[in-house]
């Protein structure tokens, strides 16, 4: 059990073992993607951090167009959430012109780094979203590690029917977090479906896959793509 937790047990991720992953911005794209069942598509910013500057959507990552996936996540990165409806309306007519080009486009995932006490106010924030996007229009968010750990199980799943996944992220930036084993027993307690985030070539013990897969919840694992060194 305790090679189970150690970083001594892992190996790095091979990204060709899996069958989701995301593509941000700045990443080119690689030929694992041929294989890709679901792909989270890097579409832009929401900002910025400084309150006192209005709100407003960056759009950033590829133009629309036909993709060989059976299915199509649109990922924002968001900073603030005092959205308006001229934001909102980017969002729906995005989703609206990578439907035009054939694409299967399950919703939006939201990247936004809610911190683990203000849970409860970012739940606020994902009901109203619901209610303002499309009723086809599916929601994904990303969440920290500490979230299962520290913060409010029951708040999490108490976005059932508001969310229909939380992909935990085990990664910071391009690394894997020092100690991620630690919180990975708690994620079993969500009943929302969850999956795991990790890194291309970061440290993974995939024993825990199979140990996940005991909850019900558990979805499989979702790979960030890195641009090889020297890139």
């Amino acid at each position: 059990m305790l090679a189970l937790l150690g970083a001594e047990a892992s190996a790095a991720v091979e990204a060709s073992h899996y069958r989701q992953f995301w593509l941000w911005a700045g990443v080119r794209p690689q030929p694992v993607l041929q294989q890709a069942e679901r792909l989270y598509l890097h579409q832009g910013e929401i900002g910025p951090l400084d309150a006192r500057q209005p709100v407003r959507f960056q759009g950033q990552g590829i133009a629309p167009s036909k993709l060989p996936v059976k299915e199509l996540w649109l990922a924002y990165r968001v900073e603030r959430l005092d959205w308006d409806e001229t934001l909102l309306k980017s969002l729906t007519n995005q989703l609206a012109a990578w439907q035009r080009k054939g694409n299967e486009v399950r919703g939006v995932q939201i990247d936004f780094d809610a911190r683990t006490h203000r849970l409860a106010d970012y739940g606020d924030f994902l009901r109203q979203l619901r209610r303002q996007l499309p009723a086809d229009c599916a929601i994904s968010i990303t969440g920290l590690l500490d979230w299962t750990r520290t913060g409010d199980v029951a708040t999490l799943n108490a976005l059932a029917g508001v969310v229909d996944e939380l992909v935990v992220q085990t990664y910071r930036g391009r690394r894997t977090e020092p100690g991620y084993a630690r919180y990975l027993q708690a994620l079993t307690r969500l009943t929302l479906p969850f999956k795991v985030g990790l890194v291309q070539g970061g440290e993974w013990d995939p024993t825990w896959e199979s140990r996940l897969a005991d909850s019900a919840a558990y979805r499989g694992a979702v790979v960030f793509l890195i641009n090889p060194p020297g890139a």
